[in-house]
């Protein structure tokens, strides 16, 4: 059975597309060329950070184009890009302290605990408390906390203490990453392998292997617990 259509605005301009669409294949359903890197289309995932609002409500909505269906008499507009602002440091120079955020992010400690930012989160991400571990820097639990975030900066538009969450939970991923994580010393020899050339007959025999056989073996690979 084919889908029905639903009326929607494209900045402005009334499509009728398929129900079943995301926002983002109607865009593109409609005519649009996405040329924001949007992850699906071989770019960054959480590009598609999206604003709209639905017919006789004046409530503005904020979602993931790619993951949010269309709704009939929605009024859809895209940003360059939403509120983030990195702040310039070297992670080889920086460490694991307790004033770390302080001296980079120190908004964070303004943060008034609204829960407008787990709120907003498309990802379902509990972005109130990883900011709180980052106040007390409890870096490792911010960045398992965080980790599932694709930095599409939602939340930081809804954030009246003006906080740029994807980038203090980014800081918290790299210096866990750096300083906090053990080094996985089977991984260090293996790159050192690669590096000298030990593996490149391996490397030959899985590049001449058809998809089906790596698919296979994919499927039936050891798990380490």
């Amino acid at each position: 059975m084919a889908d029905s259509n639903v009326k929607i605005y494209i900045f402005g301009k009334e499509y009728e597309v398929p129900e079943s669409l995301t926002i983002m294949n109607a865009m593109e359903y409609a005519g649009y060329v996405l040329k924001r890197g949007c992850g699906c289309r071989n770019g960054f995932c959480g590009a598609c950070a999206t604003i709209y609002r639905i017919k006789g409500d004046n409530r503005l909505r904020t979602a993931l184009a790619c993951q949010t269906k269309v709704e009939d008499g929605m009024y859809i507009a895209t940003l360059p890009f939403f509120p983030l602002d990195k702040r310039t440091y070297d992670i080889n120079d920086v460490k694991p302290s307790e004033t770390l955020m302080m001296s980079l992010y120190p908004e964070i400690y303004s943060c008034i605990g609204c829960n407008a930012c787990t709120k907003a989160c498309p990802q379902g991400l509990n972005v109130m408390q990883y900011i709180a571990y980052a106040q007390r820097g409890e870096y490792k639990k911010c960045a398992e906390e965080s980790f599932d975030c694709v930095m599409c900066g939602i939340c930081s538009s809804r954030c009246p203490a003006g906080i740029s969450h994807p980038q203090v939970a980014e800081l918290a991923r790299r210096l866990n990453g750096k300083y906090l994580t053990p080094n996985a010393e089977h991984l260090e020899k293996r790159v050192m392998e690669i590096h000298n050339g030990d593996c490149k007959a391996a490397v030959d025999e899985m590049m001449a292997k058809s998809d089906a056989e790596i698919r296979a073996l994919y499927n039936s690979r050891e798990i380490e617990k």
